[in-house]
């Protein structure tokens, strides 16, 4: 099992911090390196910016938004990267939820799946350099009774195929990711609820497409706190978990919500979006069940995140992904390495 590192959203007032993390996840032989991006930083920015001041670790997009470009521009940026980066970089994508891509981006949220595997066939044919034409329900190029024409990308990638991820959480979703992409990324993982939860509708997309499990990245993000107080360090994580379970989404369109339904917390999932949609946060926050944190993050000393670990790559995670919380640089600087130590003590390194 590999290890990689998220660091989130840029522009929080953690810059260099994040970028020192970086560089530290770069010198310790971490994988990949994940940014994120909603309605503030972008992420092909902050991956360029990372990537040009470290020396190996991948960058990735976790995720670029397909309501926020239309699909060549996404394959003009993936190939760009790629080749500035000398073959470091993973397309991570996702459709993001109804009050971004409709808020924000003014595309209207509908027909998620069907949205997606039409740009991903796009992104691909545009990256692979033939020239591009596509016939869909949602795109069509060139356009139809107009002067545009088929034409091919210029740049050439570093490599002939960039990985491509997708951000799923249902399961129609993640069969579909498993069928389309090389990857899947994850949010809120628990090892005792993979199989049900994820893996086994991304098998099923495997098999659909006539493919196994093989090659197949499973990767899943998991904050992760070092200390002996678990309970202390389950709460610093309440206001993170509330806000997805709570708020993220509406009512009817919450995936993070439904997905705590699925892992066995119906009733308290409820309560935390009754409570964060009344404007009651730290009531929502206070709702989340200490099980549901310690579940979907690593906490402790490096010996119990170690078994964690083992745990995770038994349920078929390949690339465990995490986000060191601290306060300061060095303390998520000192995560990061305790997060190394832990793989090494797991053997799964």
């Amino acid at each position: 099992m590999r290890l990689g590192i998220n660091l989130g959203y840029w522009g929080a007032g953690m810059d260099g911090d994040n970028l020192a993390v970086a560089q530290e996840a770069d010198r310790l032989g971490y994988d990949v390196c994940w940014a994120a991006e909603a309605y503030g930083s972008d992420a092909p920015t902050v991956l360029t910016w990372v990537a040009a001041q470290t020396e190996s670790i991948d960058v990735g997009s976790a995720i670029m938004q397909i309501p926020a470009r239309q699909p060549a521009m996404t394959a003009m940026t993936a190939a760009t990267l790629d080749s500035l980066s000398g073959g470091r970089f993973r397309l991570g994508l996702g459709v993001s939820g109804p009050q971004v891509s409709e808020g924000w981006y003014g595309v209207k949220f509908d027909k998620p799946l069907a949205r997606t595997r039409e740009y991903v066939e796009i992104v691909r044919r545009a990256m692979s350099r033939e020239r591009l034409s596509y016939e869909g329900e949602h795109w069509t190029l060139p356009l139809p009774d107009g002067s545009g024409k088929p034409i091919k990308l210029t740049v050439h990638p570093q490599r002939e195929h960039i990985p491509l991820y997708i951000a799923a959480i249902g399961p129609k979703n993640l069969e579909q990711t498993g069928e389309i992409a090389d990857g899947a990324l994850l949010i809120f993982p628990s090892a005792d609820h993979l199989e049900d939860t994820a893996v086994k509708h991304l098998r099923a997309g495997r098999e659909k497409a006539g493919k196994t499990m093989d090659g197949f990245d499973v990767c899943p993000t998991l904050p992760l706190a070092i200390g002996d107080d678990i309970s202390g360090l389950a709460d610093m994580f309440r206001p993170y978990t509330a806000l997805y379970v709570g708020g993220m989404g509406s009512r009817k369109q919450n995936f993070y919500n439904q997905l705590a339904q699925r892992m066995g917390y119906e009733k308290e999932a409820a309560e935390i979006q009754d409570k964060y949609l009344s404007g009651d946060k730290t009531g929502a926050a206070a709702a989340v069940p200490h099980q549901l944190i310690d579940q979907t993050t690593l906490l402790g000393s490096v010996e119990r995140i170690a078994e964690r670990m083992q745990a995770y790559a038994a349920a078929g995670v390949t690339t465990l992904t995490l986000a060191p919380a601290g306060f300061t640089r060095e303390e998520r600087i000192s995560a990061l390495r305790a997060g190394t130590d832990a793989l090494e003590r797991s053997g799964l390194a």
